[in-house]
């Protein structure tokens, strides 16, 4: 579909190509201000006035037909933004009602694009709004729709359940700790994963800088009394690395932070049940590991081969069971909504193979078309369920979630992410993931350490956010590991001494 946008400044046409490709993923939007051509053509006014922000947005389509919207927020309402913000926003808000109304297609998120719709919830609940005043702002200003908002408000209670001092954890740290290494590298996978079958030969390297890492920044954090709330281990796959450099990386971690006995939450990706065996279960019960995943995404052994996922519906099934009888007492897992060749059936049966088991947690993914994964690049060799089935195939997971005693906890966004949906993350009460709230928040920094990882800084005063990413590929990694590891620092020296 072709579409040329008139009237609005360059530096919103990101945000306005955003809202338009929520109607239609192959959306080819154009900026002309003097087109004339067999495009539909959507023009933009848009004005402040003494009360309000105003915009009007006009779309005459090439078969001669007119749709116009106007969005209005009075500066005397709560507003989230001023000035130029609030200007971009009624302009997407226009654009929403005008596109609803040519296509007849309502977006249960509204003008929302971003990928953590619950922290805009925490940040007016902070500012001392009420869940109701909070609601109706949502609604109105964001154009979200009821079932959206509440799930947003159930979460926000779980995690402050879950979490009661969030809002105070601004001068603690959590920590990621990245293994670039995988079995195989799925086909929708973007994560740093480096199939490990013939690259041995980076693996102790890599491993070389990443203790220096652990020991340097945990230097840096003992020397300081920077306490640590969560540490997760992700990738990659961590367990694909063997037992006993597992039990070594632990040891270095012990052994480098800071009073991790206080440590609130320790998980480990063991994603891929190909990975997991009875010695690296027991390395966990040696470091008192007590959170960990084990994926299977599907249930359906075409699909697994599909998106080379290279092992068996049996095997996860007798995996999960393996660390059970071994004592692990949180296990979490994933499953994806929309894979290839996946419909309501395939997810029902999905489910059912899931409450067989009963993890303590799960996350329920919905597929998204990531720029650079196989999948993506070959979209045409994988066929995935049309919007109406996905939207359904949410609601039956979300209905199955809560008749089985699972609670939200924490919920993301991607784009290009199938029916405009999003991921959540469903929990038994008490075994939410720490670290996912964390991380998603967004109310304390992040330190990544390893192949891949990135880290995010929210200063503890301003709240300002920023980021630094060590590089993707092993062997750049390893030789630059020295130089991010200072890099680290002086920007924790930023944060927590000056």
């Amino acid at each position: 579909m072709k579409m040329n946008v008139c009237g609005i400044e360059e530096k919103n046409y990101r945000s306005v190509e955003h809202v338009l490709q929520l109607f239609a993923e192959d959306m080819d939007v154009s900026f002309d201000e003097h087109a004339d051509d067999d495009r539909n053509q959507l023009h933009i006014q848009s004005f402040e006035t003494e009360h309000d922000w105003r915009s009007t947005a006009t779309l005459h389509t090439t078969n001669q037909k007119q749709f116009q919207a106007e969005f209005t927020w009075k500066k005397s309402d709560m507003s989230p933004g001023k000035g130029k913000s609030a200007i971009k926003h009624v302009i997407n808000g226009a654009i929403l009602q005008v596109m609803e109304q040519y296509s007849n297609m309502k977006q249960p998120w509204g003008v929302l694009t971003g990928i953590r719709p619950t922290k805009l919830f925490h940040v007016m609940k902070q500012q001392g709004y009420d869940n109701e005043q909070i609601s109706q702002t949502l609604a109105s200003y964001y154009r979200i729709d009821d079932e959206k908002i509440k799930l947003m408000q159930h979460i926000v209670e779980r995690q402050l359940t879950a979490v009661p001092d969030l809002y105070d954890l601004k001068q603690e740290v959590s920590i990621y700790i990245g293994i670039p290494f995988c079995p195989t590298k799925c086909a929708y996978c973007t994560f740093p994963a480096y199939a490990i079958q013939g690259k041995q030969g980076t693996v102790d390297p890599f491993l070389a800088g990443l203790h220096y890492e652990i020991e340097h920044i945990g230097a840096f954090l003992k020397k300081h009394h920077i306490p640590i709330t969560t540490i997760y281990f992700g990738g990659g796959t961590p367990t694909s690395i063997t037992a006993e450099q597992m039990d070594m990386l632990y040891d270095q971690v012990e052994a480098s932070f800071p009073n991790v006995d206080d440590v609130r939450e320790i998980t480990v990706e063991a994603g891929r049940p190909d990975t997991i065996t009875p010695d690296k279960i027991e390395v966990f019960h040696q470091h008192h590991i007590d959170r960990i995943s084990i994926n299977p995404q599907s249930y359906t052994e075409e699909t697994l081969k599909a998106i080379g996922r290279h092992h068996t519906v049996q095997e996860t099934i007798d995996k999960y069971h393996l660390a059970k009888q071994m004592g692990m007492e949180n296990i979490n897992m994933d499953l994806i909504i929309g894979l290839p060749g996946e419909g309501i059936s395939e997810w029902r049966h999905t489910l059912a193979q899931t409450e067989a088991l009963m993890p303590e947690s799960l996350t329920v993914h919905t597929l998204s078309f990531k720029r650079a994964s196989e999948m993506t690049k070959n979209r045409d060799k994988y066929k995935v369920a049309e919007r109406e089935e996905i939207q359904q195939m949410m609601r039956e997971g979300s209905q199955w979630s809560e008749t089985q005693g699972y609670v939200p906890y924490y919920l993301y966004r991607q784009k290009n992410i199938l029916g405009n949906l999003e991921n959540v993350g469903y929990a038994k009460p008490g075994k939410e993931s720490l670290y996912n709230i964390m991380i998603m928040e967004e109310m304390q920094s992040i330190i990544g350490l390893g192949c891949g990882a990135s880290s995010k800084w929210v200063h503890p005063k301003t709240g300002n956010i920023s980021r630094f990413a060590n590089p993707k590929e092993p062997k750049k990694y390893n030789e630059d590991y020295e130089h991010y590891t200072a890099k680290k620092i002086e920007y924790l020296k930023q944060l927590f001494l000056d």
